[in-house]
């Protein structure tokens, strides 16, 4: 007679639990990582990483250093583009639109709300 032990799978709010924890700590390892210059936002907002899909585009910003809740409404406003926008849900133009602004910005070009005032102070 063969006997078998079947362990019963953990209910479903234990799963989700555990689930949401590990997501938790990804993302903070990955806000680290952008607070310390390990890793660009730009980069994570192209690569999109499981961690970051269901992120709001506003908690990637500000985990930058020097970067606010002011400074990343401005930027946003550029594009018009909600500051709860998850990552995931950016569309292909989007990520590569944003990317392509934070890029800029780390290049150190004067970043200002308005692009055209930087733009003629600068022909001048």
């Amino acid at each position: 007679m063969n006997a078998t032990a079947t362990i019963a799978p953990a209910p479903q709010y234990m799963r989700a639990l555990e689930r949401a924890n590990k997501v938790r700590l990804a993302r903070a390892e990955l806000k680290r990582k952008v607070a310390m210059d390990e890793i660009d936002a730009a980069e994570v907002i192209l690569a999109c990483p499981w961690e970051a899909q269901s992120m709001a585009v506003a908690d990637l910003l500000m985990s930058q250093r020097r970067w606010g809740q002011t400074r990343c409404r401005k930027f946003l406003a550029q594009i018009p583009m909600s500051e709860k926008k998850t990552i995931g849900s950016m569309t292909d133009r989007q990520r590569r639109t944003l990317a392509a602004m934070l890029t800029t910005a780390e290049r150190g070009r004067a970043w200002s709300a308005t692009p055209w005032v930087t733009d003629s102070l600068t022909r001048a």
